[in-house]
């Protein structure tokens, strides 16, 4: 957004009334965020006005000073614990935690209505507390956290008075008793959104399904695998306006009169759009979700580990409208071509490995990719689990399918080469850059050299967020990307040759990034410490094994160890993922570096 100082002074006649009725139409972070560089006043009316606020870091400022700067703040959303805890790479005591984040802001007496966290300790405490203090609360959405237990889930049902959402995405949570459900009020009527397919424990399903019979305005309902076959039945039967259905045990004998009433009740739901779940399938009883099949445009499949490819191409074939599409390996190569044989207006797909663990199991190959290449020309997301790729096969992938905005390449064996030539795959990851000018997140992998990084630093002109593992050859690689990529924010970087020339070469750079994570490199502690000295700004941390080491902490956050900010996962996240949201005159978000 251009704002030119014409149209500057023009605007700040009129009353800041106006302007805030105006600056209500500007919905993106990153917009918002310039508007209130302009001038004091828009600065002003900016701080009051705003009421979304998206911290991609935790630690990159304090809960006081978030209220400070918007008092009107009535949703966040806050991410802790770095992208690789996924992977097991952050010690288990790294921090993030919710509580002096929602103590802060019960003191503060802010009107807060909407919380979503990712990779974030939560306590049951902290849920108890959020409960009671914000009359208002409408919407918790937890992804990736822990610490909690059905205890602090009770609470949310209990006091949340007016709560539309509770959506529990990929969670720890310790089942204490299965009665959390029965907490909600009679009178409870508002929910719109319920999610608990992470949950392993037994479900008080007389519960669930008053709460369900009793909310009229349900329209996503995601079960966990304690939800048997005919609870399901009777819970369509009670919400036939639903667009998003998670099942939980699909399992019963397709002759069966629970079988046939199930089928009645889900020709019932028009509605559905978005179906996944299947945690306990029968393979049998697919037949029985065909006639919601035409609709959907999401189809969730990835926990799907009871179909057989055979099943999964037979469910597929219904699907013709599908524009997302996450499923499993075991469909085979030869199934992904029914797949671009019949979702023409496909544009994510996802496929997970049905054993990440085993490299030589796995049932897709390049073959599998270029096939929904060619036939789902609109595809622009990707996540590919694999056995093996060629440079050929991306080249065409290139070609077929320009329009990328994220591409990410998981070759089980992740440094693995051309199978055909025994090449390195720069080439064909060197077609991608070139052919796919939008595209915003790569992740790589396979046999590579320095030259994909200079093919990555002359045409990823858009990157934002870079994932590279076991590539390179020397220091050069990774200057090729810090000096090519100007719109950088997140670089991931695991078992590389990149050392402390790299890292110290142009240090000016990492101010205009978010995050640098570096795993297993060759920076050495004495690199990390000169960083750390020349550039106050930056948060530079250091793990190994046994201890951690930080430097320039704000003794305010001494709850956790200092910080970082999450990347993207599973789930996709949030709109407008890229960096922290709390601009200001005073302060600037504190960048953050990372070397294990």
């Amino acid at each position: 957004m251009f704002w030119g100082s014409r149209k500057t002074i023009s605007m700040n006649y009129f009353p800041d009334e106006v302007l805030e009725h105006v600056f209500g139409f500007i919905t993106s972070h990153k917009d918002r965020n310039s508007v209130s560089l302009v001038c004091k006043s828009w600065y002003k009316i900016e701080k009051f006005s705003r009421q979304k606020v998206f911290i991609g870091n935790c630690y990159s400022i304090s809960p006081e000073r978030l209220i400070a700067r918007f008092p009107g703040l009535k949703s966040l959303t806050l991410k802790g614990k770095p992208h690789f805890a996924d992977f097991n790479l952050v010690p288990d005591d790294w921090g993030g935690f919710l509580y002096p984040w929602i103590k802060a802001m019960a003191k503060s007496r802010i009107g807060l209505e909407e919380l979503r966290l990712k990779r974030m300790v939560v306590s049951d405490e902290s849920l108890e507390l959020l409960s009671k203090s914000f009359p208002n609360f409408r919407s918790l959405v937890l992804v990736s956290c822990e610490g909690f237990s059905t205890d602090g889930l009770a609470a949310i049902a209990a006091n949340c008075k007016l709560l539309r959402e509770l959506d529990l995405q990929e969670n720890e949570v310790e089942d204490h008793r299965g009665h959390w459900l029965s907490c909600f009020p009679e009178t409870s009527t508002s929910l719109v959104s319920l999610n608990f397919a992470c949950l392993k424990g037994e479900i008080n399903l007389a519960s669930l399904e008053r709460l369900v019979a009793r909310s009229p305005n349900l329209k996503s309902l995601r079960l966990n695998r304690a939800v048997p076959f005919d609870m399901l039945q009777k819970l369509l039967m009670r919400a036939p306006q639903l667009v998003d259905l998670g099942t939980g045990s699909y399992v019963h004998d397709p002759s069966s009169e629970a079988y046939n009433k199930l089928k009645a009740a889900i020709q019932s739901c028009n509605s559905i759009r978005s179906l996944s779940g299947f945690l306990e399938v029968a393979p049998r009883c697919m037949s029985a979700i065909y006639p919601i099949c035409e609709n959907l445009t999401f189809l969730n499949l990835s926990y799907a580990a009871g179909l057989q490819s055979n099943e999964l191409t037979n469910l597929i074939q219904h699907c013709r409208k599908l524009q997302r599409l996450w499923i499993l390996d075991c469909i085979g190569d030869k199934g992904l071509g029914v797949v671009a044989s019949t979702c023409k207006e496909l544009q994510e797909l996802r496929v997970f490995p049905s054993d990440p663990f085993d490299a030589g199991n796995a049932a897709v190959t390049e073959e599998g990719l270029v096939l929904v290449s060619a036939g789902c020309p609109k595809l622009n997301s990707l996540l590919y689990f694999c056995q093996q790729m060629t440079n050929a096969a991306l080249i065409t992938v290139a070609k077929n399918c320009t329009n990328f905005i994220r591409f990410r390449l998981c070759i089980l064996d992740p440094i693995k080469p051309d199978p055909v030539t025994n090449q390195p795959l720069d080439e064909g990851f060197g077609a991608i850059v070139r052919s796919c000018k939008g595209l915003k997140r790569l992740s790589l992998s396979g046999l590579l050299t320095d030259q994909v990084f200079y093919y990555i630093g002359m045409y990823a002109k858009q990157l934002e967020m870079l994932s590279i593992a076991f590539a390179g050859d020397s220091d050069k690689g990774m200057l090729y990307v810090l000096n090519g990529c100007k719109k950088l924010r997140k670089l991931e970087i695991r078992d590389c040759p990149f050392g402390d020339a790299a890292l110290l070469e142009d240090m000016g750079k990492y101010e205009t990034m978010r995050s640098l994570w570096m795993s297993s490199c060759e920076v050495t502690l004495g690199a990390c410490k000169t960083l750390a000295k020349k550039m106050p700004s930056l948060n530079v941390e250091i793990i190994n094994e046994s201890e951690q080491v930080e430097f320039n902490l704000d003794d305010r956050l001494k709850a956790g160890v200092e910080a970082g900010g999450g990347g993207s996962g599973g789930a996709e996240e949030y709109p407008g993922e890229v960096g922290s949201e709390l601009h200001d005159y005073e302060w600037e978000d504190q960048k953050d570096l990372r070397v294990l």
